[in-house]
This record gives C-alpha cells, structure tokens and sequence, in this order.
C-alpha cells in the first residue's frame, strides 16, 4: 500500500513538473513570438511605399521643363495641385542634401558626412524617416507616367510595342494634371500654362511617336547655351587683353623711338 501511495506521489510530481515545463515554454514562444511581431513592426514601421529616386526625377523635370515658364507668367502654383512642392514627400529632406564636393554628400540635419548621395538617400531613410509626412499620399513618383521619368533617368527599358491603353492612360493623367493645376478660365496666364503642358509632356503620350516630350524646351538648354557662351568668353578675353597689351607696347615703343629721333636731330644742327 505504501508502495502505491509513494509511486503514485512521484508520478504525480512528475506530471507537476511536466506541466510547469510546458508552461514554461508555451510563455517562452509567445514571448518569443511577440517580440518577433514588435521587431517587424518596429522594422516596417517607418517603409514608405513611394520611390525617392523616382520622385526625385519627376520633380526635376518640374524644375527644368516646367516652373521656368510658370515663373515667367509669374502665375502662382496652388497647392491642391500635385505638382506643387507641397506634395512631395521627399521635397524637406532633398532640401537638406548639401553637396560638398564631388564624391562628399552631408546631411543637413546631423552634418554626418557620406561618399555618395544614395547613401545620404539610406541615412534619410534610417535615422530621419519622422521626418516625412506619411499621413496624407503625397508621393510624387505617382506622376512619372505623365512626366516621362524614365527620359530623366535614362531608363534603358527593353524595346516593346506600345501599349495603346497604358499611353492612354498617362495621357489622361498628365491632361487632369493640366486641368487641374492650369484652369483654363483662370485668365490668360493659366490658359498659357495649360495648353504648354499638353504640349510639353501629354502631346507625347501616343503610340505614333512623332511627338518627343518636353518639345518646348526649358531651364537646361538655356543653362547649356550661357554656359557655351560663358566658356567662350572666358576663352576670348585673354586673347583680347593680350591684343591690346601688345598694341599698347608697340605704341609706347615708337613714341620713343620717335622722341630718340627727334633728339639726335636737335644735336646735329650747327650752332
């Protein structure tokens, strides 16, 4: 009897002791668990579905083929259209990229310093994400299909037919762009506006591909031609210095060889 009553005893020590370890571990896995969850929240807790690179190419292209001509009809630029600075998501922190030197990128909030600006670009993403304000969809590469972004950026995109409905679409992106931002009753400087958009960056949207994007020109090429001009002067005004430097010499020069002249004949006549 004894004999039951203390194998009994240890039995049920053991079953004590096996539920305690399985208590154990179940606590450990949702432990483990949860704090495998919070490490992934933390992780994506700051990733923005929206390309930097790409918006940074649709907002060049509003800077060299757009705003020279917005900035020539002085028209002001609202913020409800998506063209404006305000709806870049990116626009503060690509305002705080410092370019030092050509292979020297710092980061005008901490001054850290890096070798190249796509790992400035990384930095942004890691340390100052509570920067950018997630809150309303303000991604700007949404537009690089209207924009033309794969011209900017060089894209080297494998040769395919066009696709009649994907060109239309971006056409009818970019025209509710031009609608939008440029309302053609808004007076004459927005009636401008309007119809250069069409013509500068939805014209292109078709699959006959007679109509090049940004065909109105813009802030490059004026750069490229003061820049060509710079050069050039900057090349001739040497030469014309050198030009007047000699002349001026050979001027001083005769005069004094006409004043030696003039001297040795004022000695030779008789007294």
């Amino acid at each position: 009897m004894k004999k039951a009553t203390a194998i009994a005893s240890i039995l049920f020590l053991i079953s004590l002791s096996l539920q305690d370890i399985a208590y154990a571990l179940n606590q450990g896995s949702e432990g483990f668990a949860a704090s495998r969850t919070l490490k992934q929240e933390q992780e994506h807790a700051h990733e923005v579905h929206c390309s930097r690179e790409r918006s940074r190419a649709a907002w060049k292209i509003i800077e060299e083929y757009l705003m020279p001509f917005v900035e020539r009809e002085d028209f002001q630029i609202l913020s409800k259209c998506r063209l404006h600075h305000d709806n870049d998501l990116f626009r503060d922190q690509e305002q705080h990229k410092i370019h030092v030197d050509i292979n020297e990128w710092r980061c005008g909030y901490c001054k850290k310093s890096f070798r190249a600006e796509k790992f400035l670009d990384q930095h942004f993403d890691n340390r100052h994400y509570n920067l950018l304000n997630v809150s309303h969809s303000k991604c700007l590469a949404d537009l690089c299909g209207a924009l033309h972004c794969d011209v900017m950026m060089n894209t080297k995109l494998p040769k395919t037919k066009c696709n009649p409905a994907a060109a239309a679409r971006n056409r009818h992106l970019c025209e509710s762009l031009a609608d939008t931002c440029f309302p053609a009753n808004q007076g004459p400087s927005a009636s401008r506006l309007h119809d250069l958009f069409l013509r500068q960056f939805c014209d292109a949207h078709t699959c006959s591909g007679k109509q090049k994007p940004f065909s109105k020109g813009g802030k490059k090429e004026t750069s490229v031609f003061y820049l060509a001009i710079s050069i050039l002067t900057m090349m001739l005004l040497p030469i014309f210095y050198l030009i007047v430097y000699l002349h001026q010499s050979e001027m001083r020069k005769n005069t004094q060889e006409l004043r030696r002249i003039s001297k040795v004949g004022e000695k030779a006549k008789p007294s």
